[in-house]
């Protein structure tokens, strides 16, 4: 093999036991990396009566193997677990600088088993992992104070950590890397599966061992010389502005959730809520850049206390802002800070905030101690101290924090609880780029544009390796099907290598990111294998799901985005068309007509059976 690659470390909090093993080359080729080792490390381990916060629950952290490489944008890294908020496999992706250090300690993967019986923190180290009591921390320090404390007792180490929603498990709590900065693994509540553990945060320390081997150096620095360049060019927009300098433009075109999801268009200053205003306004300190990456797509703004740190994206503006009818830049900000201090998925948190609002106003929520908070549209107060009760699990926040699907349960109407599989949705509209309806209803983690990004390729991007060479309609139906399943298996593959998929815009591509694979390892992967990899993950992934419950009936859109037309103007709507579509994506996919792979399909794949 031309690269040490595939070393894993498995703990035990609750024997504090652990052991090293060395991944079998052939799990490699057919697994990549990150998100593909994910499911394979998750579903060993995880039977399918498993509960989220089951000490059994295996929490996976993985790297992939362009990681300490030249490739850009590769200093990425997984989370996985059994989700709190779906009950389903669930993963994470995240940039920053924890993967790498993590990368340069001798290891590739984590594996976190049991529960500890007081706090403790997992120190990763050259020799593996070091439990140390973290009792001072717990119930007192936010993310931003654990982040800190342990840069001080560890220069140069980096942390991923939760804050008191992951120690009071909140459904929606996520885990929190590099400080103020705040590069987040988001989705699915995993800072709860955290918590459960009694784990509050994990430090990789800086290591003295060398680099790793890559089979052709002078090969690899060749073929990402050039992405690596013209990144910042290519994408100079993201590079100013950051996600958030997009918003104009998915306003324009209807695409971004107004009103919890009820209209195209309102009565909303948008050019106030941009990453071009947070520029203009004084507020945009300097850039943030992950390992390897030359966009620097991340915004470092004025927090509240006068310190820098990490502003809000696209989504955050998104479901805090628009959805909420919250026009205020400063209020947003100032909602992000705080989710990020207490550890709580933005996208999660402003759709069951508008949810909430929704409510409201028609009067759905007689009788309910709304913790004194009037959850009228447009309130930067209301958001504001939400935020704080969800995020603290107290008053109405205990109920908020378990996410919109329960929230609908007790307050409300499931009708228009914005949600797929118990996952909240993004702020991307499937009314305006109709095939993320199908991708959202497929996604195996639930609502997730990142796991298929199909609204980019009915938008720009192309995909000539899966007979893409043009930008699809955003309204048409041709080859839907066909779309989101070629970019959901190159989601996996990009997932797997842990590449970002902003340098997919920049020039990265199918062909490009085999490649580089290929020279950093010394395989000799052909597309079509490559390929293949992509197809057996999600399978992989669906299975797991599948013995959980999945099946057809859980591949659907929620009521207001499949059958509701959006009102108030701001571009074209029509929902999108599911029933044709999903019969024809499991038709292609080798699925029975319940959503069920056949066993044609896993021999084809080599998956022996359903997991």
């Amino acid at each position: 093999m031309g690269i040490s690659y595939g070393r894993a470390l498995f703990v035990d909090l609750t024997t504090e036991a652990q052991r090293v093993e060395s991944i079998d080359e052939s799990v490699l080729k057919t697994h990549i990396g990150g998100s593909g080792m994910a499911i394979w490390l998750f579903a060993k381990l995880a039977p399918p009566a498993l509960e989220p916060f089951d000490p059994a629950n295996p929490l996976v952290f993985a790297v992939g193997p362009l990681c300490g490489t030249t490739a850009p944008t590769s200093g990425r890294h997984e989370v996985a677990a059994l989700s709190p908020l779906t009950g389903l496999f669930a993963e994470s992706d995240v940039g920053g600088a924890w993967g790498s250090v993590f990368r340069n300690t001798g290891f590739d993967f984590l594996t976190i088993v049991g529960a500890s019986k007081k706090p403790v923190s997992l120190v990763i180290t050259e020799t593996g992992a070091r439990i140390e009591d973290a009792s001072e921390l717990w119930g007192v320090a936010d993310s931003f104070e654990t982040a800190e404390f342990y840069e001080t007792k560890y220069p140069g180490s980096e942390t991923a950590c939760i804050g008191p929603a992951g120690e009071r498990l909140v459904r929606i709590a996520c885990v929190v890397h590099d400080g103020r900065d705040a590069r987040v693994a988001g989705r699915c509540g995993l800072g709860a599966v955290m918590g459960s553990k009694k784990l509050k945060a994990i430090v990789t320390t800086p290591s003295s061992k060398a680099p790793r081997q890559v089979h052709d150096r002078e090969g690899l620095v060749a073929s990402t010389r050039e992405v690596a360049k013209n990144l910042p060019s290519a994408l100079e927009g993201m590079a100013k502005f950051g996600t958030s300098g997009s918003f104009g433009a998915f306003y324009e075109a209807g695409d971004v959730p107004v009103k919890n999801w009820s209209l195209g268009a309102a009565a909303l200053d948008i050019p106030r809520m941009t990453g071009q205003r947070m520029a203009e306004s004084g507020r945009l300190k300097k850039r943030f850049f992950c390992r390897t990456c030359t966009i620097g797509c991340g915004r470092v703004v004025e927090l509240s206390d006068g310190r820098e740190g990490g502003g809000p994206e696209y989504e955050t503006i998104s479901l805090m802002g628009a959805d909420c009818m919250v026009d205020d830049l400063d209020a947003i900000i100032s909602a992000n800070e705080k989710a990020n201090r207490l550890g709580i998925d933005t996208i999660s948190t402003g759709n069951t905030i508008a949810f909430l609002m929704e409510a409201y106003e028609r009067g759905e929520t007689r009788g309910v101690d709304l913790s004194g908070v009037v959850p009228a549209w447009g309130s930067s107060k209301a958001l504001l101290r939400l935020v704080d009760l969800i995020g603290r699990r107290e008053g109405i926040g205990e109920l908020l924090g378990e996410g919109v699907a329960r929230a609908s349960k007790v307050i409300g109407s499931p009708d228009y609880a914005i949600h797929v599989k118990g996952l909240e949705l993004p702020g991307h509209d499937p009314r305006a780029f109709n095939s993320m309806g199908l991708s959202y209803a497929t996604a195996n983690r639930g609502g997730c544009h990142l796991q298929g990004l199909t609204y980019n390729y009915e938008r720009r991007l192309t995909m000539p390796e899966r007979g893409f060479d043009l930008p699809q309609d955003r309204f048409g139906t041709e080859r839907k099907p066909e779309l989101v399943i070629a970019s959901q298996d190159y989601m996996c593959l990009m997932d797997s290598l842990k590449l970002c998929k902003f340098s997919i815009g920049g020039g990265s591509s199918v062909t490009k990111a085999l490649e580089w694979l290929n020279l950093a390892t010394g395989w000799d992967m052909s597309l079509e294998e490559f390929l293949r990899a992509g197809e057996r993950i999600f399978d992989e992934k669906r299975l797991y799901n599948i013995s959980r419950g999945v099946s057809r009936k859980d591949d659907r859109l929620p009521v207001r985005l499949q059958f509701q037309p959006k009102g108030g103007g701001a571009g074209q709507n029509l929902p999108p068309d599911m029933a044709t579509s999903l019969d024809r994506y499991y038709e292609l996919r080798g699925w029975t007509q319940d959503g069920v792979p056949t066993m044609v399909k896993l021999e084809e794949l080599g998956i022996p059976g359903i997991i």
